[in-house]
């Protein structure tokens, strides 16, 4: 008879061991990042006085991945630092212990932060794309990702151009504009401001056939290097005619091109890259109906991409087309400061697309070098920063924000509802763990009461801080 009591109440401690949580809190303020709270426990009741958020069981939209861009300059500054700071910084980004970054984007071609102007079929009037090559990004982009995938072997990654190759184009450049007061930073002949709703391709049937078979090679391309292209968002930024690499679009012709070429090539080619409208930069959500109802073109379309305006864009689409995914394509890059300051507006562009839909959250660059301005002269922040002449590393705080968002997020996993929805987002992982991210965005000391199920986790926020919780 004892032994039995003894045995029943082993069992019944084995039992509330298994219900019991497991919490792991993290916390950043500026200068000390990542730091374990040991003080974080699941009570019964509230705080006195604390504002209590409640994280509900009521799912959202589920995630593909969270990353960052992959671009030529990144790479190039890794080349110049030891093989060991360049593996660090490879583990940092994607090791599942560190930011665990698992959907990152790559440019099709060049970028603003290309070395310099290139496509991946630059022959004039190639248009059964004989001379496509991704020789080039052999040497550069590949060796990137790769290095990427072998820490994180289910990387996903998704594409998208600047510009089609430029003798497809109606000014026959990469770029579509140049400061009208002063020569254009290549020497090239001057042109004129194009409207916005001006589409800088030739709308002709064979350049447009070409144009498709061109993303149809770069995805077949791709998997053959061990590479699988998940996505595609068919022009960045089509609202904005710029001195580096771009093209225009006016939406009726963005939907007629993908209608009647790319989305038909993708079939023949028994392709299953997503099609994704965008990387919509504009804040009228009437430029995005207008493709996104095409007779012909909605049937290929996934979703839609939003970066910079398109923020004002996405809360109507969202609710507009259910059925369609959203994806934020390219967090807003500051001036080079790399600061709190610049952290915190980049949390409020993760709350405010991810509370709008999104599956996907896109940092911009992830590594450039110190003090490093694009080619065309805009210095921008970058998750970590490399001083070549020093071999130092330095990981900025937009580094820790997006470890916090990421560190425990999965493809799969599902964005929860709270009751606070400005500086707090909450999901649902596929282990059965939440993850709950709360920022503190103002002088004062925070008082939060986190109600989870039927239990509370009573903290005080410091000023301007980040957390990330793990309840398991």
């Amino acid at each position: 008879m004892i032994k039995k009591s003894l045995l029943l109440a082993s069992c019944l401690a084995l039992a509330l061991a298994a219900t019991a949580q497991k919490v792991e809190w993290r916390t950043s303020t500026e200068g000390n990042y990542w730091q374990l709270n040991k003080t974080a426990k699941l009570t019964t009741a509230p705080a006195a006085g604390a504002q209590v958020i409640e994280i509900t069981d009521v799912k959202k939209q589920t995630l593909d991945g969270m990353g960052g861009c992959f671009n030529e300059l990144g790479w190039d500054v890794l080349c110049e630092v030891s093989p060991e700071q360049r593996q660090d910084v490879i583990n940092k980004l994607f090791s599942k212990d560190e930011a665990n970054f698992t959907y990152c984007r790559m440019p099709i071609g060049s970028s603003d932060f290309a070395m310099n102007y290139y496509s991946l079929c630059d022959v004039d009037g190639d248009y059964n794309m004989i001379n496509f090559s991704i020789d080039r990004d052999r040497h550069i982009l590949l060796r990137y990702i790769k290095e990427a995938q072998k820490v994180q072997p289910g990387l996903k990654i998704w594409g998208s151009p600047w510009t089609p190759p430029a003798w497809m184009k109606t000014n026959n450049h990469y770029a579509s504009s140049y400061d009208n007061d002063k020569p254009n930073h290549n020497g090239l002949p001057r042109e004129k401001e194009q409207e916005l709703d001006r589409t800088g391709i030739r709308m002709e049937k064979g350049v447009l056939q070409a144009y498709a078979l061109y993303f149809s090679k770069y995805v077949q391309a791709y998997a053959k290097q061990g590479v699988k292209i998940y996505a595609i968002n068919v022009q960045n930024e089509p609202c904005s005619p710029t001195k580096y690499s771009s093209c225009p679009w006016n939406p009726q012709d963005l939907a007629y091109f993908v209608g009647n070429f790319m989305g038909p090539q993708f079939e023949k080619d028994g392709l299953d890259t997503e099609i994704y409208l965008g990387t919509c930069n504009r804040d009228n959500p009437d430029w995005s109906r207008t493709a996104l109802n095409d007779h012909k073109a909605k049937k290929y379309w996934a979703g839609e991409g939003f970066q910079w305006d398109g923020k004002g864009a996405i809360p109507y689409i969202n609710k507009e087309y259910p059925l369609l995914k959203m994806m934020h394509t390219e967090a807003e890059c500051g001036n080079g400061s790399n600061d709190w300051g610049a952290a915190e507006h980049t949390w409020w562009q993760m709350s405010h697309y991810l509370r709008n839909g999104c599956v996907v959250f896109s940092y911009w660059n992830m590594v450039l070098s110190k003090g490093n301005v694009s080619p065309w002269g805009w210095k921008q922040n970058a998750l970590i920063s490399v001083d070549p002449a020093t071999q130092t590393v330095t990981y900025n705080p937009e580094f820790y924000l997006m470890k916090h968002l990421c560190h425990w997020l999965n493809p799969g996993d599902v964005r929860l509802e709270t009751t606070d929805r400005d500086d707090v987002l909450a999901f649902a992982c596929n282990d059965g763990s939440k993850v709950v991210m709360l920022v503190n965005r103002t002088g004062d000391d925070r008082s939060l009461s986190i109600k989870v199920g039927g239990q509370y986790l009573n903290q005080v926020l410091k000023p301007h801080s980040f957390h990330t919780i793990y309840l398991k």
